[in-house]
């Protein structure tokens, strides 16, 4: 059985959105990279994940985001021919970008979890939020790799859903903190 490992950039108050730049949206776009000191070690874990990731998940938003940046972006090299999946029951089959690795469309949560029943390594899920709440309510979602920023936003995207629902246990696998106030933390998902 494959994991499933969401991995993002998140506000102390839980928001997802817009971490890299203003021309996604969000009023506060950019807090990732705005105000902040750069502390190299703070972005350790993107390189340790990379370690693990045998394939990539997105949204259909996301993966239309990151399809036109990612391909030729050298930061993002490791992750070209890796294969991608993309969850959309919207997104057309030619929509699909060629070139960045073998892409597949995923149109249910059912072939999520079908995927996860295949023979593999770990499959990560960048950015994605709506995506992401879909999977976890599912309970498809087996590990969370967050680096949590020392910002308030207010407003946004959020991993997690506001509505009632049952109780979800995780297991702090491993945190740190870094002198600029990022907090490393990754849960196992409690089964």
């Amino acid at each position: 059985m494959r994991k499933l490992v969401y991995t993002g950039f998140m506000s102390l108050d839980g928001v997802l959105d817009s971490p890299g730049g203003p021309e996604e949206g969000h009023r506060s776009g950019g807090w990732v990279v705005k105000d902040l000191e750069f502390v190299p070690e703070a972005w350790s874990l993107k390189g340790e994940e990379l370690e693990d990731t045998t394939a990539l998940m997105f949204g259909r938003r996301s993966y239309e985001a990151f399809a036109s940046v990612w391909p030729a972006s050298e930061d993002h090299a490791a992750y070209k021919e890796l294969p991608k999946y993309v969850v959309s029951s919207t997104l057309p089959d030619d929509a699909l970008v060629d070139g960045w690795g073998p892409s597949t469309i995923l149109r249910t949560t059912e072939d999520v979890a079908q995927l996860k029943e295949s023979e593999g390594g770990a499959i990560y899920i960048h950015g994605s939020a709506e995506l992401a709440r879909r999977l976890s309510e599912a309970g498809l979602i087996d590990q969370y790799n967050l680096l949590v920023f020392p910002v308030l936003l207010g407003a946004g995207k959020s991993l997690f859903h506001r509505a009632d629902q049952d109780k979800q246990m995780l297991s702090l696998r491993e945190s740190e903190s870094y002198s600029n106030g990022i907090l490393k933390l990754i849960y196992d998902v409690k089964r």
